[in-house]
């Protein structure tokens, strides 16, 4: 159990976890009745032949039934036929359909016993009729399983009530009158009491809680047995339970028709039922298990059109006399329920269905829809659906005016997904004629090709419609998306049979493996991507996807060493693992010593220079897996260090073949996967923007995770603003950014590149972290090289998230601005201008963006898993599309504004300073 184990120095275990079924051990019945008068036997007939009035060990059978919440929850489970000489004795184990963790907190056993009689009677099932009933609750007050030996107060001539307010409860408390005064209360035999307190002893004793003494043991149950249990239990214990019952039953026939059979005996019966249940060596406590609301990806896909389906709960409408005006569905006495069903709300309003159909019939053949024109209004509609960012969902009425207009549309690349939303692919006749439309389409941009391979189009004519427009693209802007297409083979059909080539089904996975295996390039990153999704073993990404990355992996080998040089590719991939593999051994002991920085050093520098490590020398030179274009020919063992945080990252340099080094920091027991996310959208972004002929000096250092907990990263020459802080106490980092790059002729002190470089490294850096929602931004991940280029460090929170409260939205300090010559000084207005710049540039380039996050959403990055179905809007909400350029400036412009006047900010920063010097 391996949530409970942590709550030392308790022990115990949660019900649900508890996969044993409920049992219970029929023991035997304890008490007798005085026989009934015979003269009563002559007046009734009836009661002649019911067992047990012919004998007092007559032959009973017993059910044993689970009920919770009023209703039975098994069906009940019978004890063999067995014939009784001298006690009524069964000792069976009964095992019921179900097991612990399946049960409710309010769970019971109904133990019924049954009489036979030919003549049947009250409550008689057939020839059986109830001798007694009780109900044992299977948790206590305490919430705990019930365990062990229970006595079972039995309830004569009654079924066992399994409903909540059970009339035959297994325990009945004494009933006392409140104006009772002491001395009316009948004192209880002192022998009783003894046998009671012996009773409970013995039941700890066999439960393990008192320590076995064999030689002792035997002599205490000796003596017990001279006191002679039954003499003792009929004696004024008995007649004290037998009060209680008969206030019970006084009670009772107020309110129970059938009261109980009057049988004409001088005094009433008393029964106990002796039951055991089975033992655990820890206390077992109730614990639900919590069912997580089915994925909507789960249930049977539907088309695009469908999506807004997902987002609203089916409407109820009452009939005459259900809960109609004046009857509120919501009170305790409603007649209706009503229950919200995921498949159910996904499926079609079965009206709009038809209208859709009869709608689309007479579109569908017509020769005059070819030749159909829209008119200025309805033109108009169209670019406004045209203009739809990815995630909005098309109403009904917009899907029928696409589809009407779509032979027009074709001229439009804007309007082809907006046209597969708007398809029945459900509709054979209508997916049919779509497949054939598209082939009339003008050719589409990357992004909507990518918007395409999600998860919202499964028809495999649209995915290869898609495909086939990648296949247009060159290498280099391949290598951009190749993260998110490696997330889009999720969403393929592909076979994982070991004899079948599961590429044949899907036009992604054959595309990629026919690309990557062509350029090394591309097949470095795709074999390191595939190795980390067949490395997750997280519940998130389940079998069926790791087998599908497995399969996909292979059939790259398999291709690979079909190229012309592909088998030493093959093997360099294979060297890069051996690297990384070593790699992580090293990191591994470093992280465990508990050794000084200076001996972990020391560790580390032994190991790269012991030649049977095969670092010192590497050759053949061997590319790099962060960048395969760095081919490295050894490890510099006296450039090694170590980091002092909690996982100590190695920070080792690399020699190349062009002379120069090359130094990455590798870290273990940390998932990478979300740093390196935003490192490729943000590389996505620069080549965006140096599209738009802005280059904003951006330095998206290289990032690799090489599974889900280890990676490495590029090392930049840099120092972080808090170490420069420290340093420069009168604007610091401008006298940093003087002391490498002087010049007296300034204004300011600075060369004028250098401060080029700065102002618009911080705009294009300030934007990009504002749209990613990047958090928990201080001084110490806000890093500035000696040439000037500023840049961020450390994406642990995106979207929004931020571990401090009232955290900025955007992350401009003083100290950033100050270096500028301040809010007066023009290098702050040309900052803004780049700002705005950059903002509107890539609000042109949104829908890739949102395309990108959208293949990312089941790519277990931990801050999208925590709310999937909300990342692609978190980052829609940034981009704030529903804005004119004009009005997308001036709200920027007060993101700025309000992020330099914000006194929030500057706390943060001086009590992470603080928690940073406590620590050191």
């Amino acid at each position: 159990m391996p949530d409970y184990g942590r709550m030392d120095p308790f022990s115990f275990a949660g019900s649900k976890d508890v996969d044993h079924p409920v049992s219970v051990r029929i023991m035997n019945l304890e008490g007798d009745e005085p026989p009934v008068k015979y003269s009563t036997l002559l007046d009734r007939p009836d009661l002649r032949h019911i067992g047990s009035n012919t004998g007092p060990f007559s032959d009973l059978y017993v059910t044993v039934q689970v009920w919770a919440g009023s209703k039975p929850f098994t069906v009940p489970v019978q004890t063999a036929y067995k014939p009784f000489r001298s006690e009524r004795k069964w000792n069976e184990w009964l095992e019921l359909p179900i097991t612990y963790k399946q049960l409710p907190v309010n769970a019971h056993l109904a133990i019924t016993m049954w009489d036979l009689s030919p003549t049947g009677g009250k409550r008689a099932l057939d020839h059986a009729i109830p001798f007694g009933g009780t109900t044992l609750p299977l948790f206590d007050a305490d919430n705990q399983v019930q365990k062990g030996r229970q006595k079972c107060l039995v309830h004569r001539h009654k079924h066992a009530d399994g409903t909540d307010n059970s009339k035959t409860p297994a325990l009945v408390a004494a009933k006392r009158k409140a104006n009772a005064r002491n001395s009316d209360v009948t004192p209880q035999d002192k022998d009783a009491e003894e046998l009671d307190r012996m009773e409970k002893l013995f039941k700890k004793h066999e439960m393990g809680e008192i320590p076995r003494v064999d030689w002792l043991d035997q002599m205490v149950f000796r003596s017990f047995e001279k006191r002679g249990l039954q003499a003792a239990k009929s004696s004024m214990k008995m007649l004290q339970r037998q009060r209680a019952v008969n206030g019970d039953r006084g009670n009772e026939a107020d309110d129970d028709d059938e009261g109980s059979i009057d049988d004409g005996r001088p005094s009433p019966s008393i029964f106990l039922l002796n039951v055991e249940l089975p033992r655990f060596d820890f206390p077992v406590v109730f614990a639900d298990h919590e069912y997580e609301p089915p994925p909507i990806s789960a249930l049977q896909s539907l088309s695009a059109s469908q999506g807004n389906l997902s987002q609203r709960q089916p409407q109820v409408h009452f009939g005459p006399g259900i809960n109609a005006l004046g009857e509120s569905s919501d009170g305790f006495g409603a007649r209706l329920i009503k229950v919200y069903d995921p498949e159910v709300g996904l499926r079609d309003n079965p009206a709009e269905a038809k209208h859709r159909r009869l709608f689309r019939s007479s579109h569908r053949h017509g020769i005059l829809d070819k030749d159909l024109k829209p008119n200025a209004k309805v033109r108009d509609e169209l670019n406004m659906i045209m203009s739809y960012s990815p995630t909005h969902v098309l109403s009904p009425e917009e899907t029928d005016l696409v589809w009407k207009f779509r032979y027009h549309l074709t001229r439009d690349k804007r309007a082809l997904t907006k046209f597969v939303k708007s398809v029945n692919w459900g509709d054979q006749s209508e997916s049919k004629q779509a497949i054939q439309v598209l082939g009339r389409w003008t050719e589409i941009d990357i992004d909507d090709a990518l918007e395409l391979l999600g998860p919202s189009f499964d028809n495999p004519a649209v995915r290869s419609y898609a495909v086939d427009r990648l296949r247009k693209a060159d290498d280099q802007e391949l290598l951009l998306y190749l993260l998110q297409l490696v997330q889009g083979l999720k969403y393929e059909h592909i076979s994982v049979d070991s004899e079948h080539d599961g590429t044949q089904d899907s036009s992604l996975a054959k595309f990629l493996i026919q690309r990557a295996a062509a350029n090394f390039m591309l097949g470095n990153y795709l074999y390191w991507y595939l190795m980390v999704e067949c490395d997750d073993h997280s519940p998130e990404q389940g079998l069926d996807n790791r087998n599908i990355y497995r399969k996909v992996a292979y059939e790259f080998m398999t291709e690979l060493v079909k190229q012309p040089g592909g088998s030493e590719d093959r093997k360099t991939l294979l060297r890069q693992a051996e690297l990384i593999a070593i790699l992580s051994k090293i990191s591994g002991e470093v992280k465990v010593s508990n050794e000084s920085i200076a001996k972990k050093v020391e560790r580390v520098k032994n190991f790269f220079a012991d030649a049977k490590n095969e670092l010192v020398t590497i050759d053949p030179p061997l590319p790099m897996p962060l960048d395969p274009s760095i081919k490295i020919t050894g490890v510099a063992p006296d450039q090694v260090t170590v980091f002092k945080s909690s996982l100590n990252p190695i920070k080792c340099t690399f020699k190349t073949t062009t002379g120069s080094s090359y130094s990455i920091i590798f870290k273990l027991g940390d998932d990478l996967r979300q740093d390196q996310l935003v490192i490729q959208i943000i590389t996505l972004m620069d080549q965006l923007l140096q599209k738009e002929n802005l280059d904003l000096k951006l330095s998206p250092y290289k990032i690799l995770a090489t599974s889900t907990t280890a990676g490495a990263s590029q090392f930049v020459q840099s120092q972080s603003l808090s170490s420069i802080v420290g340093k420069f106490k009168a604007n610091p980092a401008l006298a940093y950014l003087r002391h490498h790059n002087p010049d007296d002729r300034q204004p300011l002190g600075v060369r004028p590149e250098t401060l080029d470089t700065y102002v618009k490294s911080c705009a294009g850096y300030c934007v990009i972290t504002y749209i990613l929602g990047v958090g928990d931004r201080h001084l110490d991940n806000l890093l500035l090289a000696p040439d000037g280029h500023f840049f961020h460090a450390d994406f642990g929170f995106i979207l929004g998230r931020d571990p401090k409260p009232f955290a900025p939205v955007m992350k401009l300090s003083k100290e950033m601005v100050e270096c500028m010559g301040g809010v007066n000084s023009e290098h702050y207005q040309m900052f803004k201008q780049y700002c705005f710049l950059a903002y509107t540039a890539l609000r042109k380039s949104s829908n890739l963006i949102l395309n990108l996050f959208s293949l990312m959403v089941h790519a277990n990055i931990p801050d999208i898993r925590l709310e999937p179905d909300k990342a692609v809007m978190k980052v829609r909400e940034r981009f704030h599309l529903e804005l004119t350029e004009e009005e997308a400036i001036v709200y920027f412009g007060n993101v700025i504004e309000g992020t330099l006047t914000a006194f929030a900010p500057v706390v943060i920063d001086k009590l992470h300073e603080w928690a940073q010097a406590l620590r050191a």
